[in-house]
């Protein structure tokens, strides 16, 4: 745990609006807990003693409890309050709760975890996308590469970029649960990406990988583009594996 995870737990939120000050309440615990400043079992402060700690509404924190419980972090009982919730009751598919995971040191259970799901679902995403895609999903496929080449993945430009890339190929699947994996997978896209560049001064290039999927989906290939991003997620672990 670093320190800046332990002050984060202990000190005040900036004064906001009471939408954006419960959440900021909520992402200041949920990074608690995640990095392990909260183990599992723990009782959280009451809202009493949270509220007069950090002078913030009683209101605000019930809020922040009521959005960590939703994500699976907490569980809220009378008399014996707030608890800290086992790893395995975490809704590890929000992309809050991953996005929290790095912003300490994510475990390698747990990337090796998000690999393990982006290697289930991409590869027969991108497969799926070869046979179904759209001149549009090819435009916006495109669009989102050409930016990322442009912009690199040391940019917020360049990673959002990247993150639109693999959400239009699961767009392209013209499958509805599929589809709605699309924030989980781009959170772990966002997030592993993130880590690799604060980890290695000179990340590989991305971009042929990327490209290969592409080629794949445009020519309706449906057996390469699933190759493609199998090499293209195996890629990026074997780089992440090193660090």
């Amino acid at each position: 745990m670093t320190s800046s995870t332990k002050s984060n737990a202990n000190k005040p939120p900036q004064k906001l609006g009471s939408e954006r000050l419960h959440g900021a309440i909520a992402r200041d615990l949920g990074i608690a807990i995640v990095s392990g400043a909260h183990q599992p079992g723990a009782v959280l402060a009451n809202e009493i003693e949270f509220s007069e700690r950090l002078n913030v509404s009683r209101s605000a924190y019930r809020e922040a409890v009521r959005i960590l419980s939703a994500k699976g972090l907490v569980e809220s009982r009378p008399r014996t309050g707030t608890r800290v919730l086992p790893m395995a009751r975490w809704n590890l598919l929000d992309s809050d709760v991953l996005g929290w995971l790095f912003e300490s040191e994510p475990s390698p259970a747990i990337i090796d975890g998000l690999f393990e799901l982006r290697m289930i679902v991409e590869p027969a995403a991108a497969a799926l996308a070869a046979t179904r895609r759209s001149t549009e999903d090819l435009q916006l496929m495109r669009h989102s590469l050409e930016v990322m080449e442009r912009m690199t993945l040391k940019t917020d430009e360049g990673q959002s970029a990247d993150r639109d890339f693999h959400q239009a190929v699961l767009e392209a699947t013209r499958n509805p649960p599929l589809i709605s994996l699309a924030s989980t997978i781009g959170a772990g896209v966002r997030w592993t990406t993130h880590y690799k560049q604060r980890k290695l001064r000179l990340p590989p290039d991305p971009m042929p990988e990327h490209w290969a999927v592409f080629t794949a989906i445009e020519a309706s290939d449906a057996d390469a583009a699933r190759h493609a991003m199998e090499v293209l997620v195996d890629r990026a672990l074997e780089q992440i594996a090193g660090l």
